[in-house]
């Protein structure tokens, strides 16, 4: 029986120990409501408090000042991306106007845009090159009066590739609308600064940088006004109502500090594994291609297309072999329909349909990317073998 190897980081990172630890303790101290009024509910409150300004500061944002931004706790990236979509275009206009947004968004802002859409807002897509980067000229002339928000990710959940979203923010502000970007693949893989970004809003999910599933956040600057989205309480000033859950939190502000206190060899470590699995694949494969190969990308991200094979046959085949990888986004698994990303990059068919994504993660070794790479070799030409010439 081979040994698994987890090569789908992008969908779902283990927990870090220590996390795990730190949500321990705090579940053994049996922290009470936040919300309560009495002691022990000022207790539990305080360290929610101090863990939302620390982890607002270990991502760019502004705790002090006259204006400071704000760390809305959410359940995780989607119902992030959700209020910040749904909730400043509901600020902005009283009736539908029109938004623009790259068409290699997450699910989770597609949905939402979709949601738009059906209630009378229009839609304008940068444009996306083969390397799978908005080209950012052309906001400026895609935005019209009627423009009242901007939407691009930071880095592509399916092939890594980082966006311009610094200077497309200087231009939407210099028209005095609102950017979003999603950030979810971003923290923690490439340093992200909420303010040096420019950004409006900015999601995150503590799962994706070995932090616990059930807990993201919303970074709101200043004094941006955000409709809420859900109701039924006070809690977070409205925003997102609902008891917020103490371990769920000391374990996200745990696993970004491991990142902070070990940033630089983390991301180089992470990139040196993935030019050395990109690498050696391609050299024992001449029909493998790497996608987004020429852009800047997020060093934990291998997108490759195994040109001629069948991505879903592939799958299951490397599923069988031991290794987890995925056919994209995790939001869309179970779709057999063409990718979305690498259909709006425009590159050829057979690279759309033998496109596979892997993740590394923090734990992934050099051992378990060579072991990776002789299994996947072996599988590809076997199933080239089956086809036939």
């Amino acid at each position: 029986m081979n040994r698994p190897i987890y090569l789908d980081h992008s969908a779902t990172t283990p927990m870090a120990p220590q996390a795990v630890d730190a949500m321990a303790e705090a579940m053994r101290v049996g922290y009470a409501n936040p919300a309560s009024q009495h002691d022990a509910g000022r207790r539990a409150r305080r360290v929610v408090e101090q863990a939302r300004e620390r982890i607002l500061s270990l991502l760019g944002g502004e705790s002090a000042g006259r204006s400071p931004d704000r760390l809305i706790f959410t359940s995780g990236g989607t119902e992030a991306n959700n209020l910040a979509i749904l909730g400043l275009a509901a600020e902005q206009a009283s009736e539908p106007g029109e938004l623009v947004v790259s068409p290699i968004e997450h699910p989770s802002v597609a949905a939402a845009v979709d949601q738009l859409v059906s209630r009378g807002w229009e839609v304008r897509h940068l444009p996306v090159s083969t390397n799978g980067v908005v080209d950012a000229d052309a906001l400026e002339l895609l935005l019209s009066p009627r423009s009242r928000l901007v939407s691009v990710m930071l880095g592509n959940n399916e092939t890594g590739a980082i966006q311009p979203v610094a200077t497309l923010a200087a231009v939407a502000h210099e028209h005095e609308i609102p950017i979003h970007t999603d950030a979810v693949q971003a923290v923690t893989k490439i340093d992200v600064h909420f303010h040096e970004l420019g950004a409006t809003t900015m999601s995150f999910a503590a799962h994706k940088f070995h932090g616990p599933t059930g807990i993201g956040g919303l970074i709101v600057r200043g004094n941006t006004q955000l409709r809420p989205q859900l109701f039924g309480g006070f809690q977070q000033a409205g925003m997102r109502p609902g008891t917020e859950s103490v371990p769920l939190v000391v374990g996200m502000r745990e696993a970004l500090e491991l990142y902070a206190n070990d940033r630089d060899a983390r991301r180089l470590h992470l990139a040196s594994l993935r030019d050395r699995f990109e690498r050696q694949i391609c050299t024992a494969l001449p029909f493998a291609r790497v996608v987004a190969d020429d852009a800047e990308r997020l060093p934990h991200t291998a997108n490759i297309a195994f040109v001629g094979l069948d991505r879903q046959a592939l799958f299951l085949a490397l599923d069988m072999a031991g290794i987890a990888c995925s056919t994209g986004s995790a939001c869309a698994s179970g779709s057999s329909e063409p990718s979305p990303v690498l259909l709006a990059m425009g590159v050829d068919e057979g690279v759309i349909r033998g496109s596979i994504r892997f993740g590394l993660g923090a734990a992934t070794s050099a051992a378990d990317v060579d072991e990776a790479t002789r299994r996947i070799v072996l599988i590809c030409n076997k199933l080239r073998g089956e086809k036939g010439p």
